[in-house]
């Protein structure tokens, strides 16, 4: 395994005033220049773990590390320049433009008071080219859909040239075309520019496609961690997300023929015999 760059072990993590614990012993390792999806339900703790990771939040239980530092010792400005964050959501509180919105990602590079050179104008362009927006460049936030404004704070997050991308769901609200291009575009990141990529998604068949490594986390627990093919076994997904599922292979063409892809089924259904060696029907 390459040398991680973020690792944690028996992490966790209570909310204030909360009976249950969000994370509980966690432990995760994402080697360099890697695609790691997070899975899991609604409320399994995908966000918090983003959250411990970037240093956002203290654990109460066990510890990160970033390139083999506690990530608490790391100034924030550093993590800024090293680390692209895309959220899950947020607001735009001031009127911008979807030019003014990427170029705030060389921001940890300017500061506050110096002005735009050449190799900032150029990082900005590329990272819209890159994200399918340099058309909108001049328009309105306000006025964007909202896959739109998602591939625009993605941009953003290219801006910054950073050698880890942390995503937080970054294919809500995109259509096929563009959450195969967004991707795309990861793993591209990974391969071509060894850009270490973690995100949390919910596209489970896009996660056995592109990434090399998958966290499967139920009730603030690992339910499985691994390559694509041993964390999506049918056994393990009915007991995580409480639905009966078949597993197959992703017939191809193309590098990731052969990836298991999940099929949510109709409730009350019988099912082909599961074939334990495989994690799939027969």
């Amino acid at each position: 395994m390459r040398d991680p760059v973020f690792q944690a072990s028996g992490l966790g993590y209570r909310y204030p005033g909360t009976a249950r614990r969000a994370l509980d012993g966690v432990d995760l390792v994402v080697p360099a220049g890697s695609v790691s999806a997070i899975l899991g339900p609604n409320g399994s703790g995908k966000s918090t773990l983003l959250r411990l990771l970037l240093g956002a939040v203290r654990p109460d239980a066990g510890r990160v590390t970033f390139r083999g530092r506690p990530v608490e010792a790391w100034r924030r400005r550093e993590l800024a320049r090293r680390i692209g964050v895309v959220p899950q959501g947020e607001e735009a509180v001031f009127p911008l433009t979807v030019r003014e919105l990427v170029a705030m990602g060389r921001y940890p590079h300017l500061g506050g008071w110096r002005r735009e050179r050449e190799a900032d104008r150029r990082a900005v362009e590329e990272a819209m080219r890159r994200c399918d927006v340099l058309d909108l460049a001049d328009r309105p936030l306000a006025t964007l859909s909202g896959g739109e404004r998602q591939r625009a704070r993605i941009a953003r997050a290219l801006a910054q040239q950073p050698e880890v991308l942390v995503l937080d769901e970054p294919t809500a609200s995109l259509d096929v075309r563009h959450e195969m291009a967004v991707f795309e575009l990861l793993a591209a990141l990974a391969a071509e520019d060894g850009v270490t990529v973690v995100l949390v998604t919910h596209a489970l068949n896009l996660a056995a496609r592109y990434a090399d490594r998958l966290l499967l986390l139920a009730n603030g627990r690992a339910a499985a961690e691994g390559p694509p093919g041993r964390v999506l076994n049918r056994t393990v997904l009915e007991a995580v997300y409480e639905w009966p599922v078949a597993v197959t292979a992703h017939p191809g063409p193309g590098p990731d023929a052969g990836a298991p892809q999940v099929v949510p089924l109709a409730a009350g259904l019988e099912r082909e015999p599961y074939d334990p060696r495989t994690g799939m029907q027969p």
